[in-house]
């Protein structure tokens, strides 16, 4: 059974980090983000407006499996803060059928 969890992330690069560094993290971690989508695991991602942090809905089976074999493969995980939510379906959501 698949869970959905909120998850927000502020990533904070290590001041002195190379800029090439960041940039190639940066795109790989684009890439990786499709590769989330497409097998499910990446529903939707917001970024508040004004603010450098991420808002997503995710999927996974558990939240243990959320961190080791989704968010811990993001190639900028090593400079995020993760804050994790498990949500589940409210009974008045507009959105169920």
């Amino acid at each position: 059974m698949t869970h959905e969890f909120i998850v927000e992330i502020t990533t904070t690069v290590p001041e002195g980090t190379d800029p090439a560094e960041v940039d190639a993290c940066r795109a790989a971690e684009a890439v990786r983000a499709k590769e989330l989508a497409s097998s499910g695991n990446l529903v939707r991602l917001w970024r508040p407006a004004g603010e450098l942090r991420s808002i997503g809905l995710w999927r996974a089976e558990n939240e243990a499996d959320l961190r080791e074999h989704v968010l811990d493969t993001l190639p900028l995980r090593p400079w995020m803060e993760l804050t994790i939510t498990a949500v589940q379906p409210h009974p008045n959501d507009p959105g169920r059928s």
